[in-house]
């Protein structure tokens, strides 16, 4: 502030401004003009009173100069006394009555204040406490960051399953598409040589190959931990191969039963007493492997003792056995034993390599010499597989053999010309969602199995333990709505999923689930995920944590499409889940699960309706309505049911309760549920002047959500519109969308994955702390003179000025942060000259200024004050703009 703009003011008590062209102490002007009213009424009854008065003075006079008797002037006395009295009665009652009759004006003007600050809160505000942080930045990073997740540049509906089953391609290769469906059990038998062959020609060792061979050869005896289909069992074979080879030069046993399959329902005890029993003999130097299944709620692992015994009996023989398992918490104490290890998955780009040398070398070693070579065959078909199409199609980090060996095949047919690009590419997409199905199917087979027992006095006992039959199950349903989240979220939600699924599975027992048999790497193992350090919000402050994900894109969608359409009685536990999650007041849970349950609804949109989106829209609590919402938003991201969300969301706006209406603004808000912002804007205007404004706050909110959009002109040109209306309601909702365009953040706004905030590039991308007023100022310099118009309505508006004027403080604070570093002061340069360009405004922010530099809690330097001040009447870059304030209208005159 310059010396001359200060005008001689007092330095330690600021005073509030006056005259100008507008007074900001009534409503536009119009209490103005009822205080200049009130002020001649007053002038007028004072000189009525001092002209009683002065009559009063004449007739005493008049009395005192007159020769009269005592009577008389006894009589005169008490006329005179009488008629002061009257008079002073009078003049007391008209005080009385103009005082009180002010104190009701004032009342009233700071009930309107109180109401119209109201209208400003954070929506979530009610549910969170009136003091309490509030998330809606967090779970608006919440919502692009799980939108990506779903989002692999494909419909849900078109790829969920391909349409290509089978393929023949040329005159070797076989294609058969579709689930891959796990068999009745391993049964007994030699392992076939041509079999061998081509494991020997085609396995790819995973790393610390030469580490389990050394310890099969020194123990004799492996238990090898690992997730089905990882190549475990080739492994297993490829280990057996090589150090029974040596063993079995010299005997007489053919080379066919060198190697053994044995059946898992013999026991670890009946291979033990096989080797050591009559005929032992022919069993020296072979190779044994057995897959133990530990999925039965009623299995147990073998003990040590057994083991010892199995390899000692191994040892006598001089042979050797592999015993693969699944891990988790029931192979636990098999993999910590002494003869326990992990088998580590084999590297993706060897293995789809030799998976596609081995396709292409039976066609081209009958091929004529004009042919293409394989080497120029190899190398296309590894152009092809980089493609981002196709990568995209198949949507996992890591391929196991069989689905390396399923997209070499479709590799090589497309290269060879058998199968076209679009049957690539659909097959590509099968890859995911036959894992998905392989994940799930069968899951609980073993509790609807018979008994092996005609009684068993023990079934409910035994039927306890399907919360540990289930649980693998619920983590990866958990882990496909709450990809992303800290592990600890995810298996939280896994745990109550558990429940769940126990309950409707049994629901005549009580699940019983064990408190220290978790393992989290057994989780992650069976669930293809992966951990990584991150960061969680925790009441608007980043905090680390081991944040857990699918190791691959398609593997979400999948893993719920292959649940909503292919196991319809599990949707009613995971329902009443999700309505669990919905009251989590953790954005990174609650909104995960909302994004996932609009994936659930596009796959069948009635009974999601009916069951999550209906009931969470009739809701008590805002959390619930705004899930509501974002199910409704995430369903109209598909083109099939945009046009189903748009009349919901329209009948909702007009004619729907409470609750619902709520619901219908904030999915406005998001920009998809109408056709166009016009008519997103008229839905809103519709909600939020309903019932004398009702729901105008958060209308006003999601009015401000669509500034970041491309249509913000169009949106401010309403707002102002709105601000000119000759009903208040209309008035309201204009003033408190423009107070909220000041309060609120870009990190609270930028809801949609696509907006602008998401580019490298782009200019919103490290303003996501700034107020969107300023944001919008610095990087769309055409909308100034409309949001300054805005904020200058709202400045001199009775019922809004003091929250504006509080806004305004909060925008002049964030010019530079707490270290010094410049924060919003673009925004300001910008905004600032717009906003002061007549007498009276930079009065009003002198006055502001100076309140702030005295303000006891958190002065502002005086020579940041002052840099504020010269930053608004003389702008560094351009001249002032020194354009006409518009005049005001009749409405405006009439209703402030």
């Amino acid at each position: 502030m310059s010396d001359d703009e200060q005008g001689g003011a007092a330095d330690d008590a600021p005073e509030q401004p006056g005259g100008g062209r507008s007074s900001d102490d009534g409503r536009k002007g119009g209490d103005d003009k009822k205080g200049d009213d009130r002020k001649r009424d007053r002038d007028d009854r004072k000189r009525d009173r001092d002209d009683r008065k002065r009559d009063r003075d004449d007739r005493k006079r008049d009395r005192e100069g007159r020769k009269g008797g005592d009577d008389r002037k006894d009589r005169d006395d008490r006329d005179r006394n009488r008629d002061d009295a009257d008079d002073s009665d009078e003049e007391k009652s008209a005080e009385d009555e103009e005082a009180e009759k002010e104190k009701e004006r004032e009342a009233e003007r700071e009930r309107a204040a109180g109401r119209f600050k109201e209208r400003t809160r954070d929506p979530l505000a009610d549910d969170q406490g009136e003091e309490g942080p509030t998330d809606l930045a967090a779970a608006a990073r919440t919502r692009r960051a799980t939108r990506q997740l779903f989002d692999v540049r494909r419909d849900l509906i078109s790829f969920a399953h391909s349409r290509l089953q089978s393929a023949h391609i040329g005159d070797n290769i076989n294609l058969m598409l579709g689930a891959r469906r796990p068999g009745a059990g391993m049964r007994s038998g030699p392992v076939p040589e041509d079999e061998l062959r081509r494991l020997r020609r085609a396995h790819v060792p995973p790393e610390g190959y030469v580490r389990l061979r050394n310890t099969l050869r020194a123990r004799r005896l492996l238990v090898l931990g690992a997730a089905p289909g990882t190549g475990r069992t080739s492994t297993a074979l490829s280990l057996l191969d090589e150090v029974t080879t040596s063993a079995a030069n010299g005997t007489d046993e053919e080379p066919a039963a060198r190697l053994r399959r044995v059946d898992s329902d013999g026991g670890i005890r009946q291979l033990a007493e096989t080797l050591d029993g009559e005929g032992g003999e022919a069993w020296h130097g072979t190779g044994h492997l057995l897959e133990l299944s530990l999925n039965r709620p009623d299995a147990l692992p073998p003990d040590e003792m057994d083991l010892d015994e199995l390899a000692a009996a191994l040892a006598r023989r001089d042979a050797f056995a592999v015993i693969v398992v699944t891990v988790g918490s029931a192979a636990n104490p098999l993999l910590a034993g002494r003869y326990g290890m992990l088998c580590p998955p084999a590297p993706t780009d060897e293995l789809l390599t030799t998976r596609l040398r081995e396709r292409l070398e039976e066609r081209t070693s009958e091929a004529r010499e004009d042919t293409v070579s394989l080497d120029d065959l190899l190398a296309r078909a590894a152009d092809l597989a980089a493609r981002d199409e196709v990568t995209d199609a198949v949507g996992l980090t890591d391929l196991r053999p069989a689905e390396a060996e399923l997209l070499a095949s479709l590799l090589a047919g497309h290269v060879l010309g058998d199968v076209s690009y679009d049957d690539l590419l659909s097959g590509c997409r099968s890859i995911a969602a036959e894992q998905a199905q392989e994940w799930f199917a069968g899951v609980d087979r073993a509790l609807t199995a018979p008994a092996a027992e005609p009684e068993r006095p023990d079934r409910a006992r035994a039927r306890s333990g399907t919360a540990t039959l289930f649980h693998p199950v619920a983590f990866r349903i958990a882990l496909a709505v709450l990809g992303g989240a800290s592990h600890s979220a995810v298996a939280a939600a896994a745990h109550l999923l558990t429940w769940e699924l126990s309950v409707q599975s049994d629901p005549d027992n009580t699940p019983a689930r064990p408190l220290f048999c978790d393992d989290p790497e057994a989780d992650v193992a069976l669930s293809r995920a992966e951990l990584t350090d991150g960061k969680v919000e925790v009441d608007g402050h980043d905090v680390p944590a081991r944040l857990i994900f699918y190791r691959g894109s398609a593997l979400p969608s999948a893993v719920l499409t292959e649940l909503w359409d292919r196991h319809f009685p599990v949707r009613a536990p995971v329902v009443r889940w999700l309505r669990l999650l919905a009251d989590d007041p953790r954005s990174q849970v609650w909104m995960r699960a909302a994004v996932a349950a609009g994936e659930l609804c596009v796959r069948d949109f009635d009974h999601g309706y009916t069951e999550l989106v209906r009931p969470l829209a009739d809701a008590t609590t805002n959390r619930r309505l705004i899930f509501a919402a974002t199910t409704l938003d995430q369903a109209a991201g598909h083109d099939s049911h945009r046009k189903t969300v748009h009349k919901l969301v329209g009948d909702w706006s007009r004619k729907g309760t409470a609750s619902q209406r709520w619901t219908a603004a904030w999915a406005l808000g998001y920009g998809n549920a109408a056709a166009t912002t016009d008519d997103t804007l008229d839905a809103l205007a519709k909600i939020g002047v309903r019932d004398d404004g009702e729901l105008v706050s958060v209308a006003s909110h999601n009015v401000v959500r669509l500034l970041v959009l491309p249509d913000a002109a169009e949106v401010l040109e309403r707002m102002a519109e709105w601000t000119h209306h000759k009903r208040e309601p209309y008035q309201d909702l204009g003033l408190a969308a423009t107070v909220r365009l000041a309060l609120t953040t870009v990190d609270e706004l930028l809801m949609d994955p696509d907006s602008p905030a998401e580019g490298s590039d782009s200019p919103w991308g490290d303003r996501g702390d700034w107020p969107v007023l300023l944001a919008l100022a610095a990087i769309r310099p055409e909308l100034v003179p409309a949001m300054a118009d805005l904020m200058w309505t709202a400045l001199n508006t009775a019922r809004s000025k003091d929250v504006a004027m509080d806004s305004l403080e909060e925008l002049l604070r964030s010019a530079e942060r707490k270290s010094g570093a410049e924060w919003t002061r673009p925004g300001l340069a910008a905004l600032l000259p717009a906003l002061s360009t007549e007498e009276h405004d930079r009065r009003r922010l002198d006055w502001l200024l100076r309140r702030m530099m005295n303000d006891p809690e958190k002065p502002l330097p005086e020579p940041k004050a002052r840099d504020l001040w010269w930053l608004a009447v003389e702008p560094e870059d351009r001249p002032r703009q020194a354009r006409p304030r518009r005049d005001r209208t009749r409405e405006e005159e009439r209703y402030g």
